[in-house]
């Protein structure tokens, strides 16, 4: 009996084992193109529990796929690129020593400075099916009356390329820019460009650290293939980032290849990452649930009304903010379910944390949406009373349900309209003041997203 127990575990490992392939491109953090968790141990089905009905939706998405950002392309690419172009007419380097780096003899970027921060094409197919995708979510909502996004080229693109996918009849959504200004508080899609306690290179000096370290010994690999060739840490950051922005243009990048990169190296790259966003605008940083939590505040306050103008209320916005709304949740908080109180040593710059939560490929990906659900429900147990329909509310990532903390009492990751509230209370206690905790000492600041009102 026991033979025949371990046979069956040893062929269900097997399986398991020979269906499972590592892809970097899931590991990519804020270049990854879009996907959607499919580990069912992990993620909760995204269709409303059986008895419930999505009556209102409110999302965030960042915009499509684009050639490159620009300061990974100053920084990493561009440097990489030019002494690739020297060596491939330079006899005493010999790529084809190495056959994991021998597509270097030939291979041309895809990527030209006028493309810089341009949505690529694919970014505009998939913002599309996004928007096909919501849609056939939603079929019983109304088709939205106006979208908004924030006033950058990507973004407005991102939502009109979306809105055609989204749209039954044209021309009937309008979409709304909001600028990006630095004086503006807290009423805008981009509100940590108004935050002064905000700096854009905030978590460099910490990811450094890590990158340093993970690439000494790829390096050191690399020169004994191609040892003519002066290999640096930033080569090797480079090359993988093209991994990401290649795939987005090209549709594939030999970058990508396992031959090139090992799986531990890919995580490696995700966890220099997750370091940078973790200080940049994730838990690290003090100002983050300031700035993240007016889009929360109003969107709540969308949803929850008697008289909304709306069935489905979708914005656009840059890389920066879906996690400062996180943050403003309590989601993807290494010290959520530990006895932690301190959250930077949960990522540390010398290692790897593998517990770690906070996965920034997880939310940080080239249309990476948040949503919030309003749902009603009248079976299993979960009416507010036997004649009355009850109200949940559950937030979605990238279409994967995600439990609020202290806020569990719906079906299926949502909680009740009192238990919301009641969540929403405690985090307006915690983050309403954008000015105060951003140091704002221009006029005129505000600490309210009123755009929806408009």
């Amino acid at each position: 009996m026991h033979s025949i127990t371990a046979s069956l575990l040893l062929s269900a490992s097997a399986l398991t084992a020979a269906k499972y392939t590592f892809d970097p491109l899931k590991h990519m953090s804020g270049i990854a193109p879009y996907f959607e968790p499919e580990d069912p141990t992990s993620n909760f089905d995204p269709a409303p529990p059986q008895g419930c009905n999505v009556t209102r939706a409110a999302y965030l998405v960042r915009h499509a796929a684009i050639y490159a950002n620009d300061f990974d392309y100053e920084s990493y690419i561009e440097p990489f690129v030019k002494k690739l172009e020297a060596s491939q007419g330079n006899s005493s380097i010999d790529w084809d020593r190495s056959h994991a780096l021998s597509f270097l003899t030939t291979w041309t970027s895809p990527i030209e400075d006028e493309d810089i921060e341009k949505l690529s094409k694919v970014g505009s197919l998939e913002a599309m099916k996004l928007g096909v995708d919501v849609y056939e979510r939603y079929q019983h909502f109304k088709q939205p009356k106006k979208v908004w996004t924030s006033s950058a080229e990507r973004t407005v693109l991102s939502a009109e390329s979306f809105v055609e996918g989204l749209a039954i009849k044209e021309n009937e959504t309008e979409i709304v820019q909001i600028g990006e200004y630095k004086k503006t508080g807290a009423d805008s899609l981009t509100p940590y460009k108004a935050c002064p306690a905000y700096s854009g290179s905030r978590g460099s000096d910490q990811s450094m650290v890590f990158q340093k370290m993970y690439t000494a010994p790829i390096i050191s690999r690399f020169r004994s293939e191609v040892p003519t060739f002066n290999w640096t840490a930033s080569d090797i950051y480079g090359m993988q980032q093209m991994c990401g922005y290649e795939t987005v243009i090209r549709g594939d990048s030999p970058f990508c290849s396992l031959d090139l990169f090992s799986p531990n190296e890919w995580l490696q790259f995700e966890y220099t990452n997750d370091i940078m966003y973790h200080h940049n605008t994730g838990y690290g940083n003090p100002a983050s649930g300031a700035i993240g939590y007016p889009w929360v505040k109003s969107s709540t306050d969308l949803l929850t009304s008697q008289n909304a103008t709306q069935d489905l209320y979708v914005s656009f916005t840059h890389r920066e903010l879906p996690p400062t709304v996180l943050v403003a949740l309590g989601l993807f908080n290494n010290t959520a379910y530990s006895a932690s109180d301190d959250v930077n040593a949960t990522m540390p710059s010398d290692g790897i944390n593998p517990q770690r939560v906070w996965q920034s490929s997880n939310f940080m990906s080239f249309l990476t949406n948040i949503a919030i659900e309003r749902m009603e429900c009248d079976s299993f147990g979960f009416q507010d009373n036997a004649n009355q329909t009850g109200e949940y509310y559950r937030i979605l990532v990238n279409k994967s349900p995600k439990l609020l903390q202290e806020c569990t009492d719906g079906p299926g990751m949502s909680c009740s309209r009192e238990s919301f509230l009641k969540f929403m209370d405690e985090k307006t206690q915690r983050f309403s003041n954008f000015s105060e905790e951003c140091g704002v000492t221009y006029s005129n600041s505000t600490d309210a997203l009123t755009i929806y009102n408009n």
